[in-house]
């Protein structure tokens, strides 16, 4: 006979008496486990920024955790990559199919919604596993900035800024000290990588850091050269100085 504690914590359907879902748990920590990964909405658009530690002799662009789902929505994801892909892959033919039915562009709530509803499915049925991923989900609709996050359970919540995976606790804590809603997109992004930093072993090189931006004028997804992203981190070095201790 299983111990009782051992019994909930393989099925990923049953409650353990003290009303846990042990498999949601473990999907949960496989995100915290995560490299970090940083989204900030600002009066110019969102900023998704991630950290990518590819090896020394892989392709950095094979090893990618931010990923474009329309021309005006990105994600940066945390977690179980793998799962993360397959969650991209549903949400661009969600979108696409939203675009060719409503000749329109879907919302970044929409997405989020649609999203998280498959991770609650795959928490209430047998033959599936929960999701080993959360994504930050950024776009631009009509003019608006939107900001979301999806989780392994399920929930999806919206955000001015966020972080996810290692070390986000004291990210997040950080952001809230720190973000303004007046804030400029160069200012989002300066903002974005001084959390990269303050989560990353690495506190000088800007080789790790890779970010989005969706501007409101445009309301287009595009990615930050790598020029652009050595000028923000040094600016967030200049300017979070403490964030390095």
């Amino acid at each position: 006979m299983l111990p009782a504690q051992q019994g909930y914590d393989r099925a990923i359907t049953v409650f353990s008496p003290d009303g846990r879902l042990y498999q949601v748990e473990y999907a949960i920590e496989t995100v915290r486990r995560g490299t970090i990964a940083v989204g900030v909405k600002c009066k110019d658009g969102i900023v998704i920024a991630v950290e990518e530690k590819p090896r020394k002799l892989q392709i950095s662009e094979t090893a990618q955790k931010i990923f474009q789902i329309d021309d005006h929505v990105g994600v940066a994801a945390a977690g179980y990559i793998p799962d993360a892909r397959s969650q991209v892959d549903n949400a661009r033919f969600f979108s696409q199919s939203n675009k060719m039915i409503y000749d329109e562009s879907v919302e970044v709530e929409t997405i989020a919604k649609h999203l998280a509803d498959q991770c609650q499915q795959y928490t209430q049925y047998a033959g599936v596993r929960p999701y080993g991923v959360a994504l930050i989900l950024g776009g631009v609709v009509n003019n608006q900035p939107q900001l979301y996050l999806t989780d392994p359970s399920g929930t999806y919540i919206s955000y001015d800024a966020i972080a996810i995976g290692s070390g986000s606790d004291s990210v997040t804590d950080f952001l809230e000290k720190t973000y303004k809603d007046e804030l400029t997109l160069d200012e989002a992004s300066t903002l974005a990588a001084a959390g990269i930093y303050l989560s990353s072993e690495d506190k000088e090189g800007t080789g790790h850091i890779r970010m989005a931006h969706i501007k409101t004028e445009s309301g287009l997804y595009e990615l930050v050269s790598d020029e652009q992203i050595v000028s923000y981190a040094n600016t967030a070095k200049e300017k979070y100085p403490h964030d390095k201790n």
